[in-house]
């Protein structure tokens, strides 16, 4: 299908309707509005966040999705842009150590923003792993420099926008994989894993994902880790507060049913109660063979971008379990990654296989080490999760299975790092694959969207403009540059500057 752009000179976008409030729809939708463009933001749910959508029960404050936030430049330019500052809206803590890493044989590492420190935890478990890891730091500002800060927020419309990027991609040998790239650099097979576990926070495989993926690491040591006060919510309902206070509209309990079409323009969309909204151009934060598979369906380009993302490898799903205790476990820090006695093995059966595992690997999240104002006083509230086989690939009944393996967490957990816990329980739910395909739409139940690999990047990722209608745009994980905070918060200033004319056609 030939690729289409707006014809020259058209007139500047009067009105918006982004659908979707995400991190990714709320930074479109305020930069929209910012810029003059009167914009509605339609949210199905009854609160914004999308992923990051907050649960509250008894005093517990439960953050739904992500937890880390990783480059606080991005929100402050988005406030910045609508002539306001993120620290009227928004606190935001610092988190130190960034991760507490810890093994089944008792082995811990605690990866902080301290190059002293990290050398002596290095230097003790390796000694000549110290100067490998100063040149892996090195490759990581390389790739940071060349795929984030020059590429994270420009759009990739047609391919010689990916053949430009190609010989600073070869130089860095994106073909390679980031745990082949880490251990390039690093010997110790532990260690290994402690630098080459960021992929999965993005939704990517650390041994086929791309090494340019690397670069989260220097992300964090450039800018740290922080926490919002208030949860990751508190980030959230400040971005809405800001675009309600420049004059956005949000629209809660509006479900999008179709995105309605004349020819080849976007006329606006129609909710599921029959309300229809008009607009001069169409952006969509719902995941995106949603998209073009429900919101597109009936049309020519429906169904074909659809039956083509399909086709696509999906990232893994999540199984999340978010549970309150009466009393604080102190001995935690704020994010805690737990390594089985499995890497490899584990992570092929996680992207691959077509059960579940028999062991896990887990991210668990005490918030209230940072914040104890999430739980009533003296108590804790905490999230467990484990990544497994999306839907496409596990048929999982989850409906069957998600107590039980919430039973196998709390056994796991209460055995080795959290004494007491059950003794202790007040509240618990669990989210499955199942409710990331019902709740949030999600392709197969996939927690990131498409698959982080190099062939499923850049260019060959869902573009921030449809290729066939020039008046509807994407913008979250599944379009460029992809998920997490930074690459949704980035995929908004690219569609917004193809939008509003400051990017290249």
């Amino acid at each position: 299908m030939k690729h289409v752009t707006p014809p020259a000179g058209s007139a500047p976008p009067k009105t918006a309707v982004v659908v979707g409030s995400g991190f990714g729809g709320l930074a479109l939708a305020i930069r929209l509005q910012a810029a003059g463009v009167a914009t509605v933001l339609l949210e199905k749910r009854d609160k914004p966040g999308g992923r990051a959508y907050v649960y509250e029960d008894g005093g517990f404050v439960f953050d739904a999705g992500p937890t880390v936030i990783t480059d606080p430049s991005s929100l402050e330019e988005l406030f910045e842009v609508a002539g306001r500052r993120l620290a009227d809206y928004v606190t935001l803590l610092p988190v130190s150590p960034f991760y507490r890493l810890c093994w089944e044989d008792g082995y811990q590492f605690d990866y902080a923003n301290d190059q002293a420190e990290l050398d002596r935890q290095i230097g003790a478990k390796n000694p000549k792993d110290v100067e490998g890891y100063r040149r892996f730091l090195a490759y990581s500002r390389a790739v940071f420099e060349e795929g984030y800060l020059k590429l994270g927020t420009v759009p990739f419309l047609q391919f010689r926008d990916m053949v430009r990027a190609g010989p600073q991609l070869a130089r860095l040998q994106a073909w390679r994989s980031v745990y082949a790239k880490v251990s390039e650099f690093i010997e110790d097979d532990q260690l290994r894993q402690a630098f080459s576990f960021h992929s999965l926070l993005v939704g990517g495989n650390p041994f086929a994902t791309s090494s340019i993926y690397a670069l989260i690491h220097a992300l964090e040591r450039e800018w740290g880790v922080w926490f919002p006060k208030g949860g990751t919510g508190a980030l959230i309902a400040g971005m809405a507060k800001l675009f309600a206070d420049i004059g956005g509209r949000v629209e809660l309990g509006a479900e999008v049913a179709r995105i309605t079409v004349d020819g080849r323009r976007a006329t606006g969309v129609v909710t599921h109660d029959g309300r229809v909204f008009e607009a001069d151009l169409v952006a969509s934060n719902a995941d995106v063979v949603h998209t073009y598979d429900a919101l597109l369906r009936g049309t020519t380009r429906g169904a074909s971008e659809a039956a083509r993302l399909k086709r696509k490898r999906f990232s893994m799903s999540l199984f999340v379990l978010y549970f309150g205790l009466k009393r604080h476990q102190p001995q935690l820090q704020h994010h805690t990654v737990l390594f089985g006695a499995r890497y490899r093995a584990l992570i092929d059966e996680i992207f691959r296989a077509k059960t579940l595992s028999g062991d896990f690997s887990l991210y668990l999240h005490s918030p209230c080490a940072t914040d104890p104002s999430l739980a009533p006083p003296g108590m804790g509230s905490y999230y467990v999760l484990s990544p497994v086989p999306h839907l496409g690939n596990a048929p999982i009944d989850w409906s069957v299975e998600g107590p039980r393996y919430a039973e196998r967490i709390f056994d796991y957990l209460e055995a080795r790092y959290m004494p007491g816990l059950r003794a202790d329980l007040v509240t618990h739910r669990i989210f499955t694959p199942n409710d990331f395909r019902s709740e949030l739409n999600a392709h197969h139940g996939s927690a990131f969207s498409l698959d982080p690999v190099l062939t499923q990047s850049a260019w060959f990722r869902a573009h921030n403009r449809d290729d066939w209608i020039p008046n509807l745009y994407l913008v979250g994980a599944g379009t460029h540059p992809g998920a997490g905070v930074p690459g949704v918060v980035g995929s908004a200033k690219a569609t917004a500057g193809l939008i509003l004319g400051h990017e290249r056609a």
